[in-house]
């Protein structure tokens, strides 16, 4: 009961994260957008006003225009809306659902004894540990060198590398699958960190100026912006993290930390051609397309890196008549006892799986030899300890028909 319990608090706290970060992602792509095409007005009414860049935009059959004022409109006629929801619903959402599916059971899917064999007590502390330590090396850098000359390429650089140490560290300590998880959410805290800590808290001071009478202070703005921008160029890498568990050749792969750091990379580029493009159609930035160029050469040099070398397999073994092995239940049956029902058994069903009795194994067969001989993903983390001939039994076994007699 506690396993189908978990499922449905997994299934629906995903599905309340995946709204949620499409609203925060949605407005910050948005807002982006706006201050790449906004243009400066000739209008003396406007001008008047304080508006700094104006744009005319038609969608869903009416007609709007948006307005930006710098460093603040002389007053506010209407309610003020704020963005900081969609950021803190998916933080909180994102991490409750880390704490169900890694959290909860730390020595399933935190810790890959192959690696380091640790207590699940200080695997979750580290792996919390990485969410506080790169939010304050991320915020430390920022407040350091943001506003120096070339600020933002001494900050893109640092940041980086620390990203970059933290990927090999995580790949390192964690299971693979956990710590491509693990990254994406660290940055995502340093997201959500940078509108709870600086963009609201800011926009708040300019707001009590205002009320007050006195003038207000640009770099409440300049800082919000700076910040606003950094969540923008880390939002492909954090979705690549997210969406990697589904696919093991990325996580398992014996130098999955460089993988990670190339995906990341790759994704920063290409929301850098867009965040220029955006821009290009008004004369500001020079052709930004060697930025995507550059992040999906990347992509295709993992893909060719990645590809499966050509080797004698289960299917093949199973499709040559010479070959003619067969695999009896028995000893499937057997294989599985030892490897797979400790969690798929009658005590326990994770993902209301079991694996106990000759109906149910060929119920989930198809799913049995994707899931153990095909992408290698299950035992997970092979905490069973599952041999490569024991996988070879199962896929030999499936492709001959899953027999049970």
């Amino acid at each position: 009961m506690e396993s189908y319990l978990l499922d449905w608090a997994n299934l629906l706290l995903r599905w309340v994260h995946v709204i949620t970060a499409i609203a925060w992602i949605g407005s910050s792509f948005y807002f982006v957008f706006l201050d790449n095409n906004l243009i400066k007005p000739k209008s003396p009414d406007l001008l008047e006003k304080g508006v700094d860049g104006a744009l005319w935009a038609v969608h869903g059959g009416g007609f709007y225009n948006p307005q930006k004022y710098l460093v603040a409109p002389k007053k506010i006629h209407t309610e003020l809306h704020w963005f900081y929801w969609e950021s803190y619903s998916t933080w909180l959402s994102g991490f409750a659902l880390f704490t169900v599916s890694y959290l909860w059971s730390a020595g399933t899917y935190l810790v890959d004894k192959s690696l380091l064999d640790w207590p699940p007590a200080a695997a979750i502390a580290a792996a919390l540990g990485f969410l506080v330590a790169f939010w304050l090396a991320y915020d430390g850098i920022c407040r350091r060198f943001g506003f120096m000359k070339k600020g933002d390429v001494i900050v893109g650089a640092l940041v980086f590398a620390v990203v970059s140490i933290a990927a090999w560290a995580a790949c390192h300590l964690f299971a693979g699958r956990a710590a491509f998880l693990l990254m994406g959410a660290m940055i995502a805290t340093a997201m959500s960190a940078n509108v709870f800590f600086w963009i609201i808290p800011g926009q708040r001071k300019v707001m009590a100026q205002m009320a007050a009478g006195l003038a207000v202070d640009p770099t409440h703005g300049k800082r919000a912006k700076q910040r606003s921008v950094h969540n923008t160029y880390f939002t492909l890498p954090v979705l690549f993290a997210m969406l990697s568990n589904h696919y093991s050749f990325t996580y398992s792969h014996a130098q999955n930390w460089l993988i990670l750091i190339l995906m990341m990379l790759a994704g920063a580029l290409i929301r850098q051609f867009f965040v220029m493009r955006h821009g290009y159609k008004l004369g500001r930035n020079a052709n930004p397309l060697r930025y995507a160029v550059a992040g999906v050469l990347m992509i295709l040099a993992l893909l060719v890196w990645l590809r499966p070398e050509p080797s004698a397999t289960p299917s093949a073994a199973a499709a040559a008549p010479s070959a003619g092995a067969t695999v009896g239940f028995k000893t499937v049956q057997a294989v599985l006892e030892q490897r797979c029902t400790l969690c798929h058994g009658a005590l326990v069903q994770m993902k209301n799986v079991r694996l106990d009795s000759a109906e149910r194994i060929q119920q989930h067969a198809q799913a049995l030899y994707q899931q153990a001989v095909v992408s290698k993903i299950m035992p997970m983390n092979n905490a069973t300890g599952i041999t490569e001939a024991e996988r070879t039994l199962l896929g030999l076994w499936f492709l001959g028909g899953a027999k049970t007699q």
